[in-house]
């Protein structure tokens, strides 16, 4: 079962015969949606001056919650991913700083627990179908030619369908299970975007002959529904467990022709609407199959999008809301995301909840949705966000600390409202003067200073003090 690598025909056959114990009746079905590069203000439910209209993620919350301090472990994908499926800040693995490139070995350790291995325990079927960036294989670099693994089938999932990093990453081909669905049989040059109605670029590299850059949205779309379609067809019983992680709005932007010209914020408004979209399809398929009733939807993003400081100048559009920084930065435009989840039933429609998450906690969350056990090599730094999501009063919020960390491996902590950066600058894409002789670090109010202007590096330095020994005690040092 679990190293089953079709969907279509094969996979209804395995679903039909399989003999994994099966959930209990009231587990719901669970479908997570991880956008790349999506930002905090993208979504017109997120900031109503959004200029561009996002209607599938607007309903979700109306039919839904939003979160507004939920977080990603890092400013960049792959440690994001990471602690996502794992319940594990990246940075305590082998992976410091940066991302994984193409031809990276596998980051998830195969002992380690996972959601999707936690909820196949519990029944589930358990499926990834989009952009992996986590590695494959034990050599550096992957040989495509040989089975991929260990990869996603040895961590939990019974099917995967992907490509291997973002689209502006060689090589350029899919992965279906643990096989390459066609050779690297050709090379492709440096992206011209101009050309493709499209912006920023791809890198040059090995592709296979059916990899067309702009078609893979649709691809991730098409290979969900199948997923989906194939579950009822088989009148399976267990629920499922669908993680979704799109290959947009991250460069390169290449919105279909439909698309283009749609917003007032250029190519990449554009392809954050066609995302808008294909989220929207994956929605009314759930209607369509008569399971969102019985369906836990979230959607959020991976970190905040990359918007430069030229884009807010030249498109008036705010991507990471009126947060400082963007994707790879430490500041919160970096790390603070979209988090909109809807359980018919169960979650209270257009409630909105400002409690501290991260992305991590959907492991703790999802054990408790699904009464599955977690285990001893899961979870680290996962907390149990449910009480939350179900709109629950609490005398505490379930997490009061998070660490933060950029592209460049600059570390910060927040506890309470206070947010205290180990250094200077970004950290990330963002650059920014620091004059000589000044602060060491960075320490922000964020509930009289949300937009993180006014440093109190100086003038608070028990503060400082404090929450340096609150970080270095989760670093264990």
């Amino acid at each position: 079962m679990k190293s089953l690598p079709c969907f279509g025909s094969l996979l209804l056959l395995s679903l039909i015969g399989c003999t994994q114990e099966v959930a209990p009746a009231k587990a719901p079905n669970i479908l997570l949606v991880l956008a790349d590069d999506l930002g905090y203000g993208d979504p017109g439910c997120y900031n109503s001056a959004s200029h561009i209209a996002t209607p599938a993620i607007d309903r979700l919350a109306a039919e839904g919650m939003r979160l507004t301090d939920m977080h990603t472990p890092s400013a960049v994908c792959t440690p994001t991913r990471y602690g996502l499926l794992t319940g594990r800040y990246a940075w305590r693995s082998s992976l410091k700083s940066g991302v994984l490139g193409g031809n990276s070995p596998a980051l998830i350790e195969p002992e380690r627990d996972t959601i999707a291995s936690m909820l196949g325990r519990a029944g589930y079927r358990t499926a990834c179908v989009g952009k992996w960036h986590l590695g494959f294989g034990a050599v550096d670099p992957v040989d495509y030619s040989a089975p991929l693994r260990p990869g996603p089938l040895d961590i939990g999932f019974d099917r995967f369908f992907g490509i291997p990093a973002s689209l502006d990453i060689p090589p350029y081909l899919y992965i279906e299970g643990d096989q390459s669905v066609q050779p690297l049989s050709t090379e492709i040059a440096g992206s011209q975007l101009a050309r493709h109605g499209g912006g920023g670029f791809w890198r040059k590299g090995e592709i296979s002959e059916d990899f067309v850059h702009e078609e893979v949205l649709d691809r991730i779309l098409t290979e969900s529904q199948d997923f989906l379609r194939a579950h009822v067809a088989a009148e399976d019983i267990a629920p499922f467990f669908l993680y979704v992680p799109l290959t947009a709005p991250h460069t390169p932007w290449l919105p279909k022709e439909g698309f283009r010209g749609s917003t007032q914020a250029g190519v990449y408004g554009d392809f954050v609407a066609q995302v808008d979209d294909t989220f929207g399809q994956l929605l009314a398929t759930l209607e369509e199959l008569e399971l969102d009733e019985d369906t836990l939807v979230i959607f959020t993003s991976d970190n905040g999008a990359h918007w430069k400081k030229s884009d807010i100048e030249r498109y008036a559009h705010l991507a990471n809301g009126e947060w400082r920084g963007q994707k790879a930065d430490i500041h919160e435009g970096g790390h603070r995301v979209p988090f909109v989840v809807r359980w018919p039933g169960k979650i209270p429609q257009g409630s909105t909840r400002s409690e501290l998450f991260v992305l991590t906690d959907m492991y703790a969350t999802l054990a408790k949705v699904s009464g599955a056990t977690p285990q001893v090599n899961g979870g680290e730094d996962s907390v149990n966000a449910l009480p939350v999501l179900l709109n629950e009063q609490l005398d505490a919020p379930p997490r009061d600390t998070a660490v933060h960390h950029s592209l460049n491996g600059l570390f910060a902590i927040r506890h309470g409202n206070w947010k205290y950066i180990e250094g200077v600058g970004s950290g990330g894409f963002t650059q920014i003067k620091s004059p000589g002789g000044g602060p060491g670090g960075q320490l922000y109010d964020l509930a009289k200073d949300p937009g993180e202007k006014n440093n109190l590096w100086a003038s608070e330095p028990e503060r400082v003090a404090d929450l340096q020994a609150r970080l270095n005690a989760l670093r264990g040092q």
